[in-house]
């Protein structure tokens, strides 16, 4: 990697790290200051490093640094003094001796992890959480997140500052919960990640590098869950499965020229066979539970997705788990994914009636849908549907695709 592109790669790496060691340093109180040390020391890695040169190890220059600037800030303003110490004699006793900032491989992943689980407080609100978990964790600026969201720079600055308030309102703690506590705030941590990649992996932006970040992010977040003795749980496991399935078909969704290719187009040979041998063997650890959740369901069908030979029973599989997906949650998306299943396994005649009365006519993917069901029956419906799904799309990719199975009907 060239010395232009270090700094951005470093700072999407380490950033977040020094955040959060900062974060459970200082408490949500001074979470700004975290944030503006962290900043300040890539500030001067800039500046010195365009002077004396790229240190031997970048990422313990930057470490020293940013202890120093804490240390720095807690003497100006008083802080450590009249606030951080008392606190922490008070709770250990008047001859204990304060530590600097822990910097270390496994202080950092302590934080992090510690960091989710309180942005995760269900005190906060849930897309906020996401946000936040962007900014604070992965490192994301405020233009990167407005984009995720399709939403502006104003719009986020409020949702975070309306987080970070309701963090200190709340007085919540950056600690990992009680065992008692940690199952039920599991759940919200992983709604987070879960959102996290779906924000990637289905995103309408128009920016495929930012799409691909924030699948690896929610990746790097549940890998730290997984290898948490404390966090290692089935649920765990399969969202691990879940998205190392998708993540595996990745570069097949998209051709040279940065179009869509549906999944009936895609190229097996393009899938990433490391990532569908991880997400077998994550969706084996998932199975020792009795307990089976949403992500234990997505991560089956998302299983049978990355089998290459399109046969019946590959698709009565996945109609199998859609069935069942629906019964523990439902949501209008599965209902149009699971008639996709059911036209693979059935025919176009029985999916349609069951595709019409989903009557989503708000998304361009239900007339997609059914543009493709009346494909082999009646081109005029089909190229009706496929037009309004046109108008419906959202991104220039979209489109692109849609085109293409407009001009294909034409060509008879």
């Amino acid at each position: 990697m060239g010395e232009e592109g270090l700094i951005p790669h470093l700072f999407r790496t380490e950033y977040r790290k020094i955040v959060a060691v900062l974060c459970r340093y200082f408490g949500f109180a001074q979470v700004e200051a975290a944030e503006d040390i962290a900043s300040e020391t890539f500030l001067t890695a800039v500046q010195s490093w365009g002077i004396d040169g790229v240190p031997a190890n970048p990422p313990a220059w930057l470490y020293s640094v940013a202890k120093n600037k804490a240390k720095n800030y807690m003497h100006r303003a008083g802080i450590f003094e009249k606030k951080v110490s008392p606190v922490i004699k008070a709770a250990w006793g008047a001859g204990v001796v304060i530590e600097e900032v822990d910097l270390s491989p496994q202080n950092i992943i302590d934080s992090q992890l510690q960091m989710i689980f309180a942005i995760c407080h269900p005190a906060i609100a849930a897309e906020a959480q996401v946000g936040l978990a962007l900014r604070v964790l992965c490192g994301f600026g405020i233009e990167e997140i407005a984009d995720a969201f399709l939403t502006n720079k104003e719009t986020i600055n409020k949702r975070l500052y309306r987080a970070r308030e309701k963090l200190r309102e709340e007085r919540i703690s950056i600690e990992m919960p009680g065992e008692t506590d940690l199952n039920e705030r599991l759940g919200p941590v992983l709604t987070t990640v879960y959102l996290l990649f779906n924000e990637g992996y289905y995103s309408v932006s128009q920016n495929n590098t930012l799409r691909k970040d924030l699948c690896l992010e929610a990746m790097r977040l549940c890998t730290m869950l997984v290898e948490n003795e404390h966090t290692n749980k089935p649920q765990v496991n399969a969202l691990m499965a879940l998205m190392c399935f998708h993540a595996s078909r990745f570069d097949a969704r998209l051709d040279a020229n940065g179009e869509i290719v549906l999944y009936d187009e895609q190229d097996p040979t393009l899938w990433n066979m490391d990532l569908i041998s991880k997400g077998a063997y994550f969706m084996q650890q998932a199975a020792k539970g009795g307990n089976l959740t949403k992500y234990h369901l997505e991560a089956g069908i998302a299983y049978w997705a990355t089998q290459k030979e399109d046969t019946i029973e590959k698709w009565e599989n996945i109609l199998l788990f859609y069935d069942r997906l629906l019964q523990v949650e439902h949501s209008p998306i599965a209902a149009l994914n699971r008639v996709y299943a059911q036209y693979k396994a059935q025919g176009a005649v029985d999916a349609i009636p069951q595709a019409e009365q989903l009557q989503l006519t708000g998304n361009h993917f239900y007339y997609m849908l059914l543009g493709e069901l009346y494909s082999g029956m009646n081109l005029v419906a089909a190229e009706q549907n496929f037009r309004q799904a046109l108008a419906l799309a959202k991104t220039q990719a979209e489109r692109l695709a849609i085109q293409k199975k407009i001009a294909r009907l034409q060509k008879g």
